[in-house]
C-alpha cells in the first residue's frame, strides 16, 4: 500500500478516536428526568459535534479521490472508539451498538465520500 493511500485512512481514523473521545467519551450517564423517564448518555448536540468535526477528515481524504480510505478509516475508527467505550457494559447487548455504529457509518461515510470525490472529479 502506498504511504499516501494509508495516511489518508489514518487520518480519519485517528479523528474519529479523537473526536469520539472528546465529544462522547466523557459522558457516560443518563439523564433522570422528572417523570421518571431517561435519556442518554449522550445529547443530539454531542452527536451533531461529532459528525460535524468528522466532515473535514473525511473532506480531506475524499477530495483526494480517496473515497474508500475515507470510508474504511472513519468506519474503523468510530467502531473501535464504540467498542472501547461501551466494553464495560454488563448486559452484553453493546455489541449491537457496536455493529449499529460500524453499519450506519460505513453507509453516511460512503455517501458523503463518494459524492465528495464525484464532485471533485466533476469540477476538475
Amino acid at each position: 500500500m502506498k504511504k499516501e493511500h494509508l495516511l489518508t485512512a489514518l487520518v480519519p481514523a485517528a479523528t474519529a478516536l479523537i473526536a469520539w473521545a472528546a465529544w462522547l467519551g466523557w459522558d457516560q450517564h443518563r439523564d433522570v428526568h422528572p417523570d421518571g423517564s431517561t435519556t442518554g448518555p449522550y445529547a443530539a448536540w454531542q452527536v451533531i459535534g461529532l459528525v460535524l468535526t468528522l466532515l473535514a477528515p473525511v473532506y480531506w481524504a475524499a477530495s483526494r479521490h480517496h473515497a474508500a480510505a475515507a470510508t474504511l478509516g472513519t468506519t474503523a475508527g468510530l467502531t473501535a472508539a464504540a467498542a472501547y467505550d461501551w466494553s464495560d457494559d454488563s448486559s452484553g447487548l453493546f455489541m449491537v451498538g457496536v455493529v449499529l455504529i460500524a453499519l450506519g457509518t460505513l453507509a453516511a461515510t460512503a455517501t458523503v465520500s463518494a459524492t465528495i470525490s464525484a464532485t471533485r472529479r466533476a469540477i476538475a
